[in-house]
């Protein structure tokens, strides 16, 4: 059975300005129950992560201010909005949601998250609302269990994974790919195994021929037994922070060409939602809701 992590939390109110897209976190659920897509039975909570799996991605110290809300007023402000105990919940249950659908995908070959993609998070800095990564802690938690033994990271949002790449940058088992508008936040890129920075306006022709050209490459460069994959629909030509042109068909295209590479090769794969952030909130739900869709579709 297909099974997705979800939480009340996921959609835990911000400040002002923040609100709208958190809305997200319960639409999307709630639209795939409406269409029969899954039923109660596929949903998941997760618990919050334990302090010693944390430790495993993230430094001491950093952890420590985030567990103790003493992360100085800068840090805060990098992150975008000031640290509470709700926030610092809410990324421990997403992360532990993002391991538990690991083990989920390991059994029934498909999982997803509602929330996660938090891959702005570096091992010792918040950033980008992100203030845990949670697929380099569930891909660290995989190695150190010894369950998986070539992990690849595709990581399609928008922005560039700058947190996972920098966590993961001494990990050879663990292959980050991130495909992402060039001249677009983070602005200081750190270095995936592959990064391919794409065009202001590049459009669904484009993005998919290269998607296309790219995943097979990825599977003879690295051989991985386990995937990982970030679906942020920032990639639309609506979305307000993402400066592509992508349509919705070329975004489930997009996820389509992830999942036929995953099925291909029998690889298990984990799906956190990452970014979209397009003024109709219907839009964004409507995109996410494909990559479920989709991956059940394929991999079901």
């Amino acid at each position: 059975m297909i099974k997705i992590a979800y939480h009340s939390l996921y959609a835990h109110p911000l400040p002002e300005g923040h609100r709208f897209p958190m809305l997200k976190y319960e639409l999307i659920p709630g639209q795939l129950l409406h269409e029969g897509i899954i039923t109660p039975d596929h949903l998941f909570e997760p618990e919050p992560l334990s302090e010693d799996i944390v430790l495993l991605s993230h430094d001491p110290a950093y952890w420590a201010q985030l567990r103790d809300f003493t992360l100085p007023p800068r840090e805060q402000r990098r992150i975008g909005f000031p640290l509470n105990a709700q926030l610092v919940e809410r990324e421990l249950r997403i992360a532990q949601g993002t391991i538990d659908g690991a083990l989920f995908a390991k059994e029934y070959g498909l999982a997803f998250n509602v929330a996660g993609g938090t891959h702005h998070a570096g091992s010792n800095w918040g950033e980008g609302f992100c203030l845990l990564n949670d697929q380099a802690i569930a891909a660290n938690y995989l190695l150190n269990k010894g369950l998986f033994k070539r992990i690849l990271i595709i990581d399609l949002d928008v922005h560039q994974g700058n947190g996972t790449a920098q966590i993961l940058e001494n990990e050879p088992r663990v292959f980050t790919f991130s495909m992402h508008g060039e001249k677009n936040f983070p602005f200081r890129k750190e270095i995936s195994d592959l990064d391919i920075g794409l065009d202001a306006d590049t459009g669904d022709d484009a993005y998919l021929s290269l998607l296309a050209e790219t995943l097979p490459e990825l599977y003879q460069k690295h051989q991985p037994d386990f995937v990982f994959y970030l679906s942020g629909v920032d990639v639309l030509s609506t979305d307000k922070l993402g400066k592509l042109a992508m349509s919705k068909a070329g975004c489930k295209e997009r996820d389509s060409l992830v999942f036929q590479f995953c099925r291909k090769h029998g690889l298990p794969v984990q799906v956190s939602m990452g970014g979209g952030y397009s003024p109709a909130i219907k839009d964004i739900v409507e995109a996410h809701c494909n990559t479920f869709k989709t991956g059940i579709d394929l991999l079901s």
